[in-house]
């Protein structure tokens, strides 16, 4: 086993007049040949001998890094979905959560826009729970007052006509009205 000798601590070096001051700084050229401090060494510990361990325990130890290992499957080359997006099961449940938490409600500004989270966060998760493979779920939800006013609603993305999708649902009361939009989005 070969020896290690512990390196100097590097002090600051005092400053030439008229020079900068490096603390604790070598240039390369002094730096060639020699070995700087290891981790262990700085710590004042040693390094853990694998003679402490016993077989049982190196077993284990070989076994629990096998778990840790990340599976890797091979590409199948399938471009489409097992479980295909059904879009009239996702307008039932979109609407039936529509009219759920909304039929007893006034409108209130102030309180719109975290209803429209909680009902957008219980639309997707409703959704996921259909689950539908190979699909990311964009849900919007938008509530309107009701003051005799007309609304146009428009959105925009890359879309990709033969698997990509969307569904809405609406809710109409006595002051509002809600708009529900879920868009799925193939994902290979």
């Amino acid at each position: 086993m070969e020896k290690r000798t512990k390196m100097p601590k590097l002090a600051a070096a005092a400053a030439p007049e008229g020079g900068t001051r490096h603390q604790g700084l070598l240039d390369k050229d002094s730096m060639k040949g020699k070995r700087t401090q290891s981790n262990y060494e700085a710590l004042g510990t040693a390094p853990m001998e694998e003679e402490c361990f016993s077989d049982s325990m190196k077993t284990k130890l070989l076994s629990f890094k096998a778990n840790r290992a990340k599976i890797r499957y091979a590409n199948t080359y399938r471009l489409e979905s097992h479980n295909k997006f059904r879009d009239y099961l996702v307008r039932d449940k979109a609407q039936a959560i529509l009219t759920n938490k909304l039929q007893q409600a006034k409108y209130d500004g102030v309180s719109s826009p975290s209803l429209c989270a909680s009902i957008s966060e219980e639309i997707l998760k409703a959704v996921k729970e259909l689950d539908f493979d190979r699909y990311k779920y964009v849900v919007s939800v938008l509530i309107v007052e009701k003051a005799g006013q007309a609304i146009s609603v428009a959105s925009r993305c890359v879309w990709d006509v033969q698997r990509d999708t969307w569904v809405s649902a609406k809710c109409e009361t006595e002051t509002f009205i809600v708009l529900a939009l879920v868009m799925a989005c193939y994902y290979e």
